[in-house]
């Protein structure tokens, strides 16, 4: 007998789907997709018509392909779902960031000149956790404390081990039963409220620190900003931000010259502390207060740590450069709740969270969603649909309209590429040219994902897309 190795029943299925005959068609639609790995498959036909007499120029139809069907990509943000899209939805905020920061796409050049810098905003303590302290290079104490006191539930209250950055212990809590887990799944249900205020109040306080109105602060500035959630180790969300200063047009106009950098940081920093949103104390339970103390709301606010960093196009200068930025904001804007301990899709049942794979942390911020969301309080707020997400459900990525592209454009740009290309492979007519054409189409959904061995051959079909792009992205840097 020869020493031939087993394959795999992965390997093996992937050597029984290159065996059918449909194969080389279905690679050829799985590129197209990028190495989507949960390509959508659809049923039905596409008519191309010229639109003054009504002659039909093409037809295409999925019972004509070998497969029969189509494929499309999934166009999920999130790289643990699909690696293929969200790199995809990386690379479009990227230019939709950096074209409002230097310009391009459609956004003059002259953007580059006006004020703007990177915030983070951050949840307050909710408890103490275990955290990577650095200083100057030097990996710190966690928490250290003199004499070693212990808390309430008789556990250390401090902590002197040196924790890495990717300790696993990072972010839990000292002791979980001193933690404030309806607090913290709280602050993240009304995260993107306390954005919201921040956005509306931001005007009114230039509006004070100028001595004008808000109609007349109009007249004269325009704030635009691009932001995207992060999850921090701790499990509670914080946003990062561009904010910008225009004049009254946008990006196409000059801001005023007493508009500067130094004021938009003191204005930020001004609205940030008077945000607060109330919400009803967790403490209560659903049981009538005793006192007015124990009536009194529960005010969420931003946290203490807030850093404002001016941007500028030269990364030499005392501040951030734009290219770091637009690449820090794309990279988090393809990341979810498992970035932070969580899971990427929702809980239907509180059963199943004993079963989930993460944190006793992060399984009490879900156990916390799931207990608040059945009291009569919050009937308002979704804690028990946005669990996985502990809590959060508010938007990963947001711009305001006049920021600068947008996603949409840059992906019917996308779009026109393609049917150009697929337009030249068909020898139609240029439609600068010739007729005026129509397409019409009629699609039904047929099912997602891969079938039986088709998962190896996506991956190796992204893995070499990707490539072929950093190499591309290096090429263009050296040059």
């Amino acid at each position: 007998m020869s020493n031939v190795p087993s394959l795999s029943p992965d390997l093996m299925a992937a050597m029984q789907r290159a065996a059918m005959p449909d194969f080389a068609r279905w690679q050829q639609m799985v590129r197209a997709t990028g190495g989507c790995a949960h390509p959508i498959r659809l049923h039905g036909e596409r008519l191309t018509v010229d639109a003054g007499t009504g002659e039909v120029l093409d037809v295409y139809r999925t019972a004509d392909e070998p497969t029969g069907f189509l494929l499309t990509a999934c166009g999920n943000r999130r790289a643990s779902v699909c690696p293929s899209c969200s790199q995809t939805y990386r690379d479009d905020t990227f230019h939709l960031i950096l074209s409002g920061l230097r310009g391009g796409k459609g956004v003059p050049e002259e953007v580059s000149a006006h004020p703007r810098v990177f915030a983070t905003f951050t949840a307050p303590s909710f408890g103490a956790v275990h955290a990577h302290r650095e200083k100057s290079g030097k990996v710190l104490p966690c928490r250290p404390r003199r004499d070693d006191p212990v808390c309430p539930h008789g556990l250390r209250a401090g902590c002197r081990a040196r924790h890495d950055r990717d300790d696993p212990q990072v972010g839990e809590p000292l002791c979980a039963d001193c933690y404030d887990y309806a607090g913290a799944v709280l602050w993240n249900a009304h995260a993107g409220e306390l954005w919201r205020r921040f956005t509306l109040g931001l005007p009114a306080v230039f509006a004070r620190l100028l001595g004008v109105s808000r109609t007349e602060l109009r007249r004269r500035l325009r704030l635009s900003y691009a932001k995207v959630a992060e999850y921090q180790a701790r499990g509670l969300v914080h946003f990062h931000a561009v904010i910008r200063l225009d004049g009254p047009d946008g990006p196409e106009s000059p801001p005023p010259d007493w508009a500067t950098v130094p004021m938009l940081d003191q204005a930020i920093r001004q609205a940030a502390g008077e945000v607060a949103v109330p919400v009803p104390s967790p403490a209560l339970a659903g049981r009538e207060a005793e006192n007015a103390e124990e009536s009194a709301p529960l005010v969420l606010r931003w946290g203490r740590q807030l850093d404002v960093e001016p941007v500028y196009v030269s990364a030499d200068l005392d501040g951030v450069s734009d290219k770091r930025v637009a690449g820090y904001i794309a990279k988090y804007a393809t990341k979810g709740a498992e970035s932070g301990g969580g899971v990427d899709r929702p809980i239907r049942q509180a059963w199943e969270v004993a079963r989930l794979d993460v944190t006793e942390h992060v399984r009490r911020m879900i156990y916390a969603c799931f207990s608040l969301g059945d009291l009569p309080e919050y009937r308002d707020v979704p804690l028990r649909k946005w669990a996985h997400t502990l809590g959060y459900g508010g938007h990963f990525s947001t711009k305001s309209r006049r920021y600068s592209v947008t996603l949409g454009d840059l992906r019917r740009v996308r779009a026109d590429h393609r049917a150009e290309e697929a337009r030249q492979a068909l020898g139609l007519a240029d439609p600068t040219e010739g007729p005026e054409t129509v397409t019409v189409g009629e699609w039904r959904y047929a099912g997602s994902g891969h079938r039986h061995g088709e998962a190896f051959w996506a991956e190796l079909a992204r893995q070499r897309i990707a490539t072929a792009r950093r190499i591309a992205r290096e090429r263009g840097d050296a040059e």
